[in-house]
């Protein structure tokens, strides 16, 4: 309720978002995008805007400020639709069902991704996501990837490997991110072969922790809580493999630090995860799903610290041809350029 005056939340935007949030509805992007449609309208009479640049939340105000002629373009790593598939399937009634489906505005979304300028995302599995999703042309679809900053998340000769150790960089609550798959791989794995677990949230329901109890591998899982970046960065440099078995991933982000700080890496043949590492590359690519497989892809990194500086070093390379920010700040500017252009021609069209 707004603080001092409980009767603001009678003002239309503000019951519109309380009320759709008590019948399951997820207004946040709705009401953001029409908030910030109209603090671009005051702003862009002082001093007039050449483009606008959403970052996934495809709201209707998106299409007020295209009404006013400026192209939009959104960032979309991946869309709504997985995240439902995923929620439907945990699901254990039908008031859960109908809640999940609520929930997530896909229809507004679709909407506005078919009407404004042009939609950037990171991997070619997301390009395909958002086509079959939102019914966005190919053509709308731009391939950008997720810089990174190499400079930081680089390779430092002087710290020492620690033997054994693998690392998962991560949510581990989200069942879609296969810590339970990781966790049961490492059971496969000899008693040395230790796991780190970086996850800056705390859990409100200890999923991962549980199941590391249950599995009985207390003393080889630590899980460090939130870190600083260069806490972050010492633990990619410290460990030999970061392993990322994932279900499903619109980009990977960090696979791209690892590889950054040229530490090899396994993954999943999920998503993006394999445009990422590149075949024969940065790291092993396992079947999804398969945990023996994936102990296999571990041990051989693990055993093997040539091979592992290998794969270490080719993948710092692929990070520098392909992820670094210069290149994401070059193709992002030709994106804009394609919707300013093509806001043109709509405009005259229209006039």
């Amino acid at each position: 309720m707004p603080n001092g005056n409980p009767l603001g939340i009678l003002r239309p935007l503000e019951f519109l978002e309380f009320s759709s949030s008590r019948l399951g509805y997820f207004p946040e992007p709705l009401a953001f995008s029409l908030r910030a449609w109209r603090r671009f309208s005051m702003l862009h009479k002082e001093t007039p805007y050449d483009i606008v640049h959403d970052v996934e939340t495809l709201g209707y105000g998106l299409l007020g400020i295209r009404w006013q002629g400026v192209p939009v373009v959104s960032t979309v790593h991946h869309p709504l639709t997985l995240d439902l598939i995923s929620h439907l399937g945990k699901a254990r009634s039908w008031k859960e069902r109908y809640y999940n489906v609520v929930f997530f505005p896909l229809i507004m979304q679709g909407i506005v991704a078919r009407r404004i300028e042009g939609i950037i995302t990171s991997s070619e599995a997301g390009i395909m996501e958002i086509e079959r999703a939102f019914r966005v042309r190919r053509e709308s679809i731009h391939l950008v990837h997720t810089g990174v900053d190499l400079e930081v998340f680089s390779p430092n000769p002087s710290v020492e490997k620690v033997p054994g150790r693998v690392l998962f960089v991560g949510n581990a609550q989200d069942p879609r991110k296969g810590i339970r798959l990781l966790l049961e791989a490492l059971r496969l794995l000899p008693d040395g072969v230790t796991l780190v677990i970086v996850d800056e949230r705390e859990p409100k329901k200890p999923y991962a922790p549980a199941m590391v109890r249950q599995m009985g591998l207390g003393e080889r899982v630590v899980f460090t809580g939130r870190v600083t970046q260069e806490e972050l960065v010492d633990h990619y440099r410290r460990a030999n493999v970061l392993v990322l078995p994932s279900f499903f991933e619109g980009f990977g982000l960090p696979v791209v630090e690892a590889l950054g700080c040229g530490t090899p890496v396994v993954v999943t043949d999920a998503g993006s995860l394999p445009e990422v590492v590149g075949e024969g590359e940065g790291g092993f690519i396992v079947p999804t799903g398969d945990s023996r497989a994936l102990a296999s892809a571990i041990e051989r990194i693990t055993r093997d610290p040539s091979l592992a500086r290998e794969m270490g070093s080719k993948g710092r390379k692929r990070m520098e041809r392909l992820f670094s920010w210069d290149r994401t700040a070059s193709h992002t500017e030709k994106v804009y350029e394609i919707a300013a252009e093509r806001c043109r021609a709509k405009g005259k069209e229209e006039g």
